[in-house]
């Protein structure tokens, strides 16, 4: 499923079987994650993609052929693709244990080609096993919405009051993380949307209610993975002195002016950039321990524009998945 331009539906297209050289691996895809990421690409949200590109970034698959210098996999083993694809190896932020803010990335289903499709090609050092207790389907979530959730939730520090606004794919997988952790999650969702706020509580949050409302008591860190730049202000007054709203989406409408007496306080705002190769391996160790549990629907692939309306609309609960 070819993205040609943005702003336009994806186009079903038989193309070539890539070969993979050097460190690459072909994967048969065997399932493909629908993430908010990819409706921003479609969407004309995000600058600079690969023209035409094949979407997708949450991907678990079989490897059927590798290159010359891959060793790390064989055929026929289940791998997992992420978003981060390459990385520089070079420049100061790799250098430095941040390769998610490398100088000269490539993301998975953006700059290079994705799961969208029968087959995809990655860099055998950017992919991952997957633990054997998941099955393909399942696995899937933690790939994108597992991983950048972790990540988000890392940088919340040791709150025990936490928000979590947008109760979607990474909500769900941070919520059961952060519970098993000990901290007390506080879900906003959608104004008056009670099948996501049921949701929540089903995953343990002790209180679920709309973004428009107060939480019952002061957050110590809050977490906005829904990509509206109003719920960084509403935050920010939901967090006491000292707390942290840490800003989960690659994509985020504007953020309107706020005054200054809610930020000031050492409260601290930041955003949370891909991921790293670290946060994988620790974060595909911890998942099967917890255990995470992904909730997700499965369609077939040539559904692919009517899911990513689904998800635009709000109507996808926990995870969509594409299969082959």
């Amino acid at each position: 499923m070819l993205l040609e331009n943005p702003s336009t539906p994806l186009a079903p297209r038989a193309i070539e079987l890539p070969g993979p050289t050097g460190h690459q691996i072909l994967i048969r895809v065997l399932a493909c994650g629908v993430c908010r990421t990819d409706l921003h690409l479609v969407d004309g949200e995000l600058s600079d993609p690969k023209l035409p590109v094949i979407p997708g970034h949450e991907i678990v698959g079989r490897v059927e052929a590798v290159g010359l210098d891959a060793g790390r996999f064989r055929p026929g083993d289940r791998v997992g693709v992420p978003w981060l694809a390459h990385t520089c190896d070079i420049c100061d932020y790799c250098r430095s244990g941040r390769e998610n803010l490398c100088d000269s990335p490539l993301f998975t289903g953006y700059t290079v080609d994705g799961g969208y499709a029968t087959h995809t090609v990655g860099d055998e050092r950017f992919c991952f096993p997957i633990p054997d207790v998941y099955s393909d389907v399942e696995a899937v979530p933690l790939l994108c919405a597992g991983l950048i959730g972790y990540r988000a939730l890392k940088k919340a520090g040791e709150s025990e009051r936490l928000g979590i606004y947008g109760f979607g794919a990474a909500a769900h997988i941070v919520a059961q993380v952060a519970r098993w952790q000990g901290r007390r999650v506080f879900a906003f969702t959608r104004p008056g949307d009670v099948q996501a706020q049921c949701f929540a509580r089903d995953l343990g949050a002790i209180w679920a209610g709309g973004s428009d409302e107060p939480p019952p008591e002061q957050l110590d860190a809050a977490i906005i993975f829904a990509p509206v730049g109003s719920l960084v202000p509403a935050a920010l007054r939901a967090v006491r002195k000292g707390g942290t709203v840490v800003c989960g989406g690659i994509h985020m409408s504007d953020i309107p002016s706020f005054p200054y007496d809610i930020l000031w306080g050492e409260r601290t705002l930041l955003s949370v950039a891909n991921l790293t190769r670290a946060d994988a391996k620790e974060f595909l160790a911890l998942a099967p321990r917890i255990p995470v549990r992904t909730e997700t629907t499965v369609y077939p692939l040539a559904a692919a524009n009517e899911v990513l309306a689904l998800l635009r609309r709000g109507e996808v609960r926990g995870a969509a998945v594409l299969i082959p």
